[in-house]
């Protein structure tokens, strides 16, 4: 929050160093700083909000300190900038003025461009670090995609997390280097023509290392509302004013000390609030309000909820867009089989698949069971919503790492039917999501990992185990307990990309196959565009896709993706094929040719318009 011209946490002046922090049920909020073996206490002014705020002189950029409060117990800075021993220790303080960026030509990009590749900064490099991934963004920009979208780096316990067990918002991980090495991957991002989208979470805070609570009186969290992780964040109750701009605060010191493009707001469905004006809404006014390039705001939200991409002037939240997950969901039931837990209500059935890709999501208020009958489902409409807000994917970090084994797409279903659903990912209107190593088929797991005490590590082992025990596969106790261990150090080391395979058979395939889609997704008028009335799709049989994208001008593109076994399409009797004049399809592209690793027996495509697909794969042709 700004008062008087300073944010929350530890700022550098001219004249030392001015503190703020809210501890509305604290009378007398001292700053400890360091000296040696000792600690020098410095008292700051309260005011009628609860806010405490002064400028130690002593103080100085690198300094450590922490809060201590009505003379008791002392505590870090919940806006911390860094935490250089971890959760538990003291603050240093950070000039956020520290590094000299280079990216003042940079303009971002517009939302029809981004292909999104998302990373987790521990797993993606053999460092596990900022500034070991620095190299590696050479191979994005080769790959095709535009943009990176990084899991939460806000500090949390231990030396190893998903990100989603952060306590200290903003202070980058001690585990993958210091704020200015983060701040080196955002410019060397930009340099390369790459946007930066970060993971934040504004639903909950982890279990170790929390000491919000603590500091704010117990106001930053209200029993009023419930998550999966506890208590709500008080978005909504008494004291939530400052809640709110703590929050608010916290996103835009991500946009602007660090440069980045964009947030991915997670779980935006437990993120509850009764205000008039949802915190969502506010968020997005203040994002709006920042000079200069625009900043993406997606959200991951399981409701289906058409108001958070409608656009503020339409009375919506004005949210960029959302993870759609629905698409994934049916396209894994179909490939692979998948029909326990969430996936018992989508069908995979390729009706639905197309109601799916030309919808954006499949649960619109009603939807069909897996046995052909109408219910009554969550979800909204998406009449007139642009295919781009919908972010789809084959895979991401939840839909991998939720997974018993952290077991990747390519692990459950034969090459040449995954070859055909990247095909199918990377063709259609939507904003794409890439799972880092999807591109070359990793054989490398991503499992759930942490470190946390010994304790609580044991109840995370037994909760982890416990979770798959109403699963067929998992009724055996004995057979849970072969789940990894997410304390394990090697489970983390597993999860990590195996970076050499990539020059492998099939690895290498599969990447020339990525790298050629996304280049016509670049390249091809028809991939372009994102209107809606220049996109369609329709069944081909009961195993096979169609999508048809238009550029406006005449041109066009048809993709037939086969799941199943040989078929044969007259693409003179289907209406999403249908041509005007002398115009006809040619063939561009087919995913099981000898290059991406496939046979090089896909099919043959006959003069007179016949399509014949001797196996699962998919093939693009153009219209002449």
């Amino acid at each position: 929050m700004i008062r008087e011209g300073f944010s929350i946490g530890a700022l550098p002046v001219e004249t030392g160093v001015h503190f703020c922090v809210w501890a509305p049920e604290a009378e007398l909020v001292e700053v400890l700083i360091g000296r040696g073996e000792e600690e020098l206490a410095y008292p700051l002014e309260r005011d009628e909000e609860g806010y405490h705020s002064g400028v130690v002189l002593e103080a100085t950029v690198g300094s450590r300190y922490r809060y201590r409060l009505d003379g008791g117990e002392s505590y870090p800075d919940p806006a911390s900038r860094f935490q250089p021993m971890g959760v538990d220790g003291p603050s240093e303080v950070v000039d956020p003025e520290n590094f000299l960026w280079t990216d003042q030509d940079w303009e971002g990009l517009s939302h029809e461009e981004l292909v999104i590749y998302e990373l987790h900064i521990g797993t993606f490099s053999p460092e596990g670090t900022f500034t070991g991934a620095i190299p590696l963004l050479d191979h994005v920009v080769e790959l095709g995609a535009t943009a990176i979208e990084i899991l939460p780096i806000a500090n949390f316990s231990g030396s190893r997390n998903w990100g989603y067990d952060g306590v200290d918002p903003f202070a980058p991980a001690t585990a993958y280097g210091r704020p200015e090495e983060f701040k080196q991957l955002v410019n060397e991002a930009h340099s390369r023509g790459l946007a930066v989208i970060l993971d934040v979470v504004y639903n909950h805070l982890g279990p170790a290392g929390n000491y919000i609570p603590a500091v704010t009186g117990g106001r930053f969290f209200t029993d009023k509302h419930h998550t999966p992780w506890g208590d709500g964040i008080n978005y909504d109750g008494p004291g939530s004013r400052a809640v709110r701009e703590f929050i608010f605060e916290n996103a835009l010191h991500w946009l602007t000390e660090y440069h980045v493009d964009g947030l991915r707001l997670d779980a935006t469905h437990a993120i509850v609030d009764d205000s008039e004006k949802h915190v969502l809404a506010e968020l997005v006014e203040r994002v709006r309000e920042l000079p200069g390039r625009h900043r993406f705001l997606f959200a991951e939200d399981e409701r289906n909820e058409r108001s958070l991409i409608l656009p503020r002037e339409a009375g919506g939240v004005g949210l960029d867009g959302v993870w759609a997950d629905d698409i994934h969901h049916q396209l894994r039931r179909a490939a692979a089989g998948d029909s326990e837990g969430y996936f018992s209500r989508y069908t995979g059935r390729v009706e639905d698949i197309v109601t799916t890709l030309k919808q954006g999501w499949w649960r619109t208020g009603s939807q069909l069971t897996p046995e052909g009958e109408t219910e009554e489902a969550e979800g909204t409409p998406t009449d007139g919503i642009e295919p781009k807000r919908f972010v789809h994917c084959l895979q991401n970090h939840d839909q991998v790492g939720n997974r018993a084994f952290g077991n990747r797409l390519n692990d459950d279903v034969p090459l040449p039917v995954y070859r055909a659903l990247s095909a199918l990912l990377l063709a259609a209107p939507s904003t794409p999501l890439l799972w880092m190593g999807q591109e070359w088929a990793a054989s490398s797991p991503f499992l759930y990992f942490t470190d946390h005490s010994e304790e609580l590590g044991k109840l995370v082992t037994d909760g982890r185990r416990e979770e798959f025990k109403h699963f067929s596969a998992f009724q055996d106790p004995e057979v849970r307990e072969t789940i990894p261990d997410p304390q394990s150090p090697e489970t983390f080391e597993k999860s990590k990309l195996k970076w050499a395979e990539r020059a492998e058979a099939p690895h290498a395939g599969v990447l020339n196959l990525y790298r050629e889609l996304l280049a016509m997704r670049k390249t091809e008028p028809a991939l372009r565009v994102s209107e809606r009335e220049l996109f369609d799709a329709a069944p081909a049989g009961e195993g096979a896709v169609m999508m048809r994208r238009e550029d406006g001008e005449g041109g066009a593109l048809l993709v037939v993706v086969n799941l199943r076994g040989e078929i044969g399409v007259d693409l003179k009797t289907l209406p999403i094929a249908r041509l005007e004049g002398d115009r006809h399809w040619a063939p561009v592209l087919a995913t099981e040719e000898m290059r991406f690793a496939g046979d090089g027996a896909w099919g043959r495509y006959e003069a007179e318009g016949t399509l014949h697909l001797m196996q699962p794969g998919a093939v693009i042709l153009r219209s002449r």
